[in-house]
């Protein structure tokens, strides 16, 4: 479920690399940071908003801090300084699957929870405490195949604009989408010609997808599994006015895709709630530490606006069943 106060979100906190600390926090009120992949993105602003809110709710000591690029090792020297600073939890959107595991296991050797929240790393579960995601990621590389796949006819050549080449969420979604067009025959028409990687940089992005329609001209459709991707992809599809022969689609954030949809550019992308990630993460993390919450599969525990959560296999936790659909009728109703 998305929560209703997301309609309030673009006038709400937006965090960049400064962080949040309430003066009225008692000195041993517990500490948490959020590390994001990278700075400029603002699919963490919402993202971040639902931590600001969770730990004002809570009584939290709340800090956001990231990475200019989002390098594989890019984030070390944060975790490094939040481990210094003596933080309860370490909440993180990791860059790498693996790059990270020595640093994790010196937080957690000293007491400190390490989550990952937004994408985990994958391969290298047991450095990490739990993770939360918004949704199951097994099923989003299959639920992208099926998107393109209704937009374009399930026949044609598409290509995948994607993250980094280690961003270990986008790498799972990947896989999960080579997979399904491998395996399911509703797709046997659908060819996929490319794997291109834009850094989550606007100006990398829009270069790579420009290059898509210049080494494949018969392309039909494009998954950008990346906020700052399917922006990127649509910008281009828009400027040259081909919305009607190549078909964009991914995850993207509602307030940035708005204009696209309406002007018919984009029919439909996914994505999910940042922001109940945050508000989701907030509340698990203070549970876990105050004994409230046992981190535990098959546990369950209750979050304000949420309802009942339960704790699956591997320490995953997620903020709703199903990706969300936006479309033409539905996209005024987001406003993060």
């Amino acid at each position: 479920m998305l929560r209703k106060t997301l309609l309030g979100l673009a006038a709400g906190v937006a965090m960049t690399t400064a962080g949040f600390a309430s003066a009225a926090m008692a000195q041993d009120a517990l500490k948490m940071v959020f590390i994001g992949k990278n700075t400029g993105n603002p699919y963490f602003d919402s993202l971040t908003n639902g931590f600001v809110e969770g730990c004002k709710a809570l009584g939290c000591e709340f800090e956001f801090v990231a990475p200019a690029t989002a390098e594989a090792t890019s984030q070390i020297p944060f975790i490094e300084a939040q481990i210094q600073r003596g933080v309860d939890v370490i909440a993180i959107s990791p860059n790498s699957p693996d790059a990270l595991n020595q640093v994790f296991d010196d937080a957690r050797s000293k007491g400190i929870l390490v989550l990952t929240v937004n994408g985990d790393i994958t391969g290298n579960e047991s450095h990490r405490d739990a993770t939360i995601l918004p949704t199951n990621f097994d099923n989003v590389g299959k639920d992208q195949v099926e998107m393109v796949g209704s937009l374009i006819g399930y026949e044609g050549e598409i290509a995948i604009l994607s993250a980094t080449t280690e961003a270990p969420d986008q790498n799972k979604w990947i896989e999960g989408m080579k997979a399904t067009l491998a395996s399911d025959a509703k797709y046997a028409k659908m060819k996929l010609v490319a794997t291109v990687y834009g850094d989550d940089q606007p100006e990398k992005s829009t270069t790579e997808m420009e290059a898509l329609l210049s080494n494949y001209p018969d392309l039909k459709g494009v998954i950008a599994p990346t906020t700052v991707g399917i922006a990127a992809a649509a910008q281009v599809v828009q400027s040259r006015g081909i919305a009607e022969q190549v078909k964009v689609t991914g995850l993207g954030l509602p307030s940035e895709m708005r204009d696209f949809v309406k002007d018919g550019t984009v029919t439909a992308f996914q994505l999910w709630s940042p922001y109940n990630e945050g508000w989701l993460a907030a509340h698990f993390a203070k549970g876990v530490k105050e004994g409230t919450i046992k981190n535990e599969v098959g546990s369950t525990f209750e979050v304000p606006d949420l309802g009942t959560i339960t704790i699956n296999p591997g320490n995953s936790i997620n903020t709703q069943a199903a990706l969300t659909t936006f479309n033409a009728g539905n996209i005024d109703d987001f406003n993060f």
